[in-house]
């Protein structure tokens, strides 16, 4: 009498990327590093699935999200944030993106610089990078 054959074992499904993950890079440059207490983000645009969202209200949000996930990639939420320092390519829109920034930062507020520039990355009209004091423990 011939042996039965087993069934294969089942494997279990892969685990997807979070969806909320940060985008990759689009320069030579590291998107958070730590250096020692400080956790640098650097500038995080309103790209979401690699594309950038429309309008400076959705690319604040965005830019916003990416920044938190940023910061737990090393532990740490928007309350470590210390400083921000925003670009954006039409000062005349800083009412609209400071409303975006407020509901993204919650009761949080750390000390900001806003600055005008001609253009950024991706063609995107805002830009947040971030410092944030999280001593090591």
């Amino acid at each position: 009498m011939a042996a039965k054959k087993k069934a294969p074992a089942k494997k279990a499904p892969a685990k997807k990327a979070s969806a909320k993950k940060a985008p990759a890079p689009i320069g030579p440059y590291t998107p958070v590093v730590r250096a020692g207490d400080w956790i640098i983000v650097s500038g995080q645009l309103g790209l979401k699935d690699g594309v950038m969202q429309k309008g400076v209200s959705a690319q604040t949000t965005q830019a916003v999200k990416n920044l938190k996930e940023r910061l737990a990639e090393m532990g740490a939420n928007i309350n470590d944030v210390k400083k921000t320092l925003c670009f954006l390519t039409d000062m005349e829109t800083f009412s609209i993106f400071n409303e975006a920034y407020v509901a993204g930062f919650g009761n949080s507020r750390p000390a900001r610089s806003t600055i005008g520039v001609a253009s950024l990355p991706a063609n995107g009209q805002v830009e947040i990078e971030a410092w944030a004091y999280k001593p090591l423990r």
